[in-house]
């Protein structure tokens, strides 16, 4: 069974689904079931979490340092300073991360539509 073992039009979409699922909610509906029987405090969980937050830093990181697209034409001063600003207004605003993030967007779009 391959992606190109069939040529009815609908197999490349039912593979795609099939594959999807079991790679991805498979896991999702196993950490469902044992979340719930864990300890908000356990080891265990605490990992979890930390390895979580680690990624979306690591992302969050490697969007300021290489970015794509429009954020690509922006200077790296201006990408840093935008992170480093909406951080320091989300600490200073008892932890609302909106606040944070709108901060830092219009830090950005100030920083590209202000002739400085």
């Amino acid at each position: 069974m391959s992606f190109f073992g069939n040529n009815a039009w609908w197999w490349p979409y039912l593979f795609i689904l099939v594959a999807g699922f079991a790679a991805t909610d498979f896991w999702r509906f196993l950490g469902v079931y044992l979340g719930g029987r864990l300890s908000e405090d356990s080891d265990l969980l605490v990992l979890v979490r930390t390895m979580a937050t680690a990624l979306v830093a690591a992302v969050i990181g490697n969007l300021i340092v290489f970015p794509g697209g429009a954020l690509a034409h922006t200077p790296a001063i201006l990408r840093v300073a935008a992170a480093a600003l909406g951080f320091a207004v989300y600490l200073a605003s008892g932890k609302r991360m909106v606040v944070g993030i709108l901060t830092a967007e219009m830090v950005l779009a100030l920083g590209l539509y202000l002739p400085l």
